[in-house]
Order: C-alpha cells, then structure tokens, then sequence
C-alpha cells in the first residue's frame, strides 16, 4: 500500500485540530484563582502540563515528554461527554460509556497511525497504573484544588465540598502520594499557617502566578468565533499542534523541547499581554517588556529551575534553531486556520492583506514547516481573493 504523502496526512490532522479547539468551551467546575470566572477544560491541561514540568521531581521516574503529551489528550472526550465534577453525583459506567465514544470518534479524525498512538495514550492514562500516568492523574487531582483554595469569593458551601475532596475524594490519596502538598493545602483550607519547604512554596508561587495567562485575550478568536482565544488555551493548543504535525518539520526536531518551548511561550504576556502580529504596536518597546517579564516570571522558581526555563523561552524568541524555528512556524499558522475558520477572522479587525500574509506569517510558517504551508495557502489565496 503506498505510504500517504503530507498532502494527505495534513487535512485529517487539521481536521482533528480544528475540532479539539472545541475543548475550550468547556466549562469544568472550579474557578480561576482570582475567582472570575470558571476555568475552561483547554487551559485547565495546559496548565497540568505546566505542574509536570515544575513538580517533575514528585514524578518517580516518569517520562516526562509522554506526561505532556497525555495532558495535552486526556480530557479531549469532554467534547462529547462534557466535565463531571467529582463532588457530584455520578453514574460512572455511563460516563465510561459515552468517554469511550468520543475518543473513537475524535481520534478517528486522524490518519491510522496518529489514531492508534493518541487513543493508546488516553487508554494508559486512564487506566491509570503506568507510572507515566499515575503522575499525570496525581497532578489532575493537585492543580484543581489550589485554583478552589485561592478563590477570593470561596463560600462557606465551597468550603464543605472542598472538605469533603480533601478527606474522602480523590485529593485524599495525596495524602500518602504527595504529602506535603497535601498537608499545604489541608493547613490553607483550615486556616493554619502552612510550614513548607521554600523550594515548595517557590515552585508554588509560580505556577498560581501563570494562572494568569488564562486572563489574556489574544486578537484571535475560537475557531466558532464565539468569542476570543485566551493565551493558556493557545498554549495547549499549539502544544497539540506540534504533537499531531511534528512529522512535517523542515528539518529535524526533539519533540519534547518543542513542548517544552509552546508550554512557556507566551507566560510573559502575563505582564508585556498580547501583541497581534497585525497589530500596531513598538516591536523593541515590546521585546523589552517580555524581557522584564520574563526576569519577573521565571525569577519565581528556585534557581536551579529559573535558569533552564528561561533559557529555553529565550531559544524560543531567538528561533534560530530546528526545534524553535518549528515551534514558531506552528504559533505562526494556527491563527491562519482560526480566521479561515470564521470567515477571515482578525483579518477582517485588522485589514490584513495577503502581502502582509506572506510576509509577516508565510515566511517563518515555510522555515519550520513548509508542507503545512503548502496546505493551508489554497484556502488562504481563496479567501483573500474573494474579500479583497
């Protein structure tokens, strides 16, 4: 049989693209930490991604690259079947049911093989027993519980539940697993002064403080156009992005330093926000911005980590390398699929035209990834052709 060239494999790689961005409009039932709103399913994975990567000493040897990458699917089948919050009453053979469902049909979407390897993957989280996924489930019991903890309008109703999660749900068994985040966050829900180790409450500070990115709006939209892309979601979206399409790279890459890069790309618009490509704005005025936010954000961790996670955000803006000229030509494209996919998008808000396209987009998406290029270039020719 002969092999599918790239012209094949990528419509059915975007297609399962373009439907996993659904995953952002839904809705789970914890709140950010600041209390603002309740957090979607999208950011909630980039963010479990981010715990991996910072608590990875607490993984017990797991592979940290297949962690992400279970993160990054884990929770696709809410598409279909919805969030089940754990406090609630639950019918767990239906929820099973209608999970093994939606991964049929979503996997599906992509070639065989991509299939085969993503649905293997969420089988093996949720079984459970491998230690790769007993790190990914332990840090999905963690993470959720101190966005509840950190809610300014936490109800004494809030609280209950949490008490409940604490000492006979699932957060329980941190107990033995995690202890001493468990013990921080039984002394924070019960008002004492927590004792922790510095390296605990470091590594802590940092990935509450990058809770804020799911608070940036970015000038794209969802691909529904209900509304705009916020950068936490973006960042697990193009972590997807590279994991379904790293075989059309220009030149070879380690696909576990392009995750670890699109993870950590975007944190500093915690402080410098947003900056459309088609925007108007100080292109050096920004890079100093990032600059500073970059010192701020990754100063927070223990130096030991600050320093390697900084370095490697800095390879990211320097794209000079296989692996960062990828990851960008990824954060480069997937903007073009979401305004193909609402009718011209933020290229409509912004008056983009096609020589703009071609030179602020087409160019670093053809040095990274040019059959992806070659695939997306009809539509966008169609597009501009009819609208301008």
């Amino acid at each position: 049989m002969p092999i599918p060239t790239p012209a094949q494999r990528i419509p059915h790689q975007l297609a399962f693209l373009i439907e996993a961005d659904k995953l952002k409009s839904v809705t789970r039932a914890n709140p950010l930490a600041d209390g603002s709103r309740l957090e979607n399913t999208a950011e909630h994975s980039w963010h479990l991604c981010l715990w991996a990567l910072v608590f990875e000493d607490q993984s017990k040897g797991a592979n940290l690259p297949r962690v992400w990458q279970m993160l990054l699917l884990h929770d696709l089948v809410e598409i279909d079947a919805g969030d089940h919050p754990i406090h609630l009453h639950r019918d767990e053979n239906a929820i099973a049911t209608a999970e093994a469902a939606a991964a049929t049909r979503l996997f599906n979407l992509l070639p065989a093989d991509q299939a085969v390897a993503y649905r293997t993957l969420w089988d093996e989280f949720e079984d459970g027993t491998s230690t790769d996924a007993a790190y990914a489930r332990m840090l999905d019991k963690a993470a959720p519980m101190f966005l509840a903890l950190s809610n300014p309008a936490m109800t004494p109703t809030d609280r209950d539940v949490l008490h409940q999660i604490q000492t006979t749900g699932r957060f329980g068994h941190l107990k033995d697993d995690w202890p001493e985040v468990y013990a921080l966050a039984h002394d924070t829900l019960n008002r004492r002064q927590p004792v922790v180790s510095e390296s605990l409450a470091a590594r802590m500070r940092f990935v509450m403080e990058a809770d804020r990115l799911k608070s940036v709006l970015r000038g794209t939209t969802l691909c529904d156009g209900s509304r705009r892309e916020n950068s936490a979601e973006h960042s697990w979206h193009i972590m997807l992005w590279a994991m379904t399409l790293q075989e059309h790279c220009a030149r070879p890459v380690r696909i576990d330093r392009v995750l670890h890069m699109l993870l950590l790309h975007d944190l500093v618009e915690i402080d410098a926000g947003d900056n459309p490509i088609h925007g108007d704005f100080d292109a050096a005025a920004v890079a100093a911005q990032e600059q500073a936010a970059a010192d701020r954000i990754f100063g927070l961790l223990p130096p030991a980590q600050s320093a390697p996670l900084r370095a490697i955000w800095d390879e990211f803006e320097a794209a000079e390398t296989p692996d960062a000229t990828f990851a960008k030509s990824l954060d480069r494209a997937q903007p073009l699929v979401c305004n193909l996919q609402t009718g011209g998008g933020s290229w409509r808000d912004y008056d983009v035209t096609r020589a703009q396209i071609e030179a602020r987009v087409a160019v670093k998406v053809k040095r990274g990834a040019p059959a992806l290029w070659d695939a997306l270039r009809p539509d966008i020719d169609a597009w501009f052709a009819a609208n301008t």
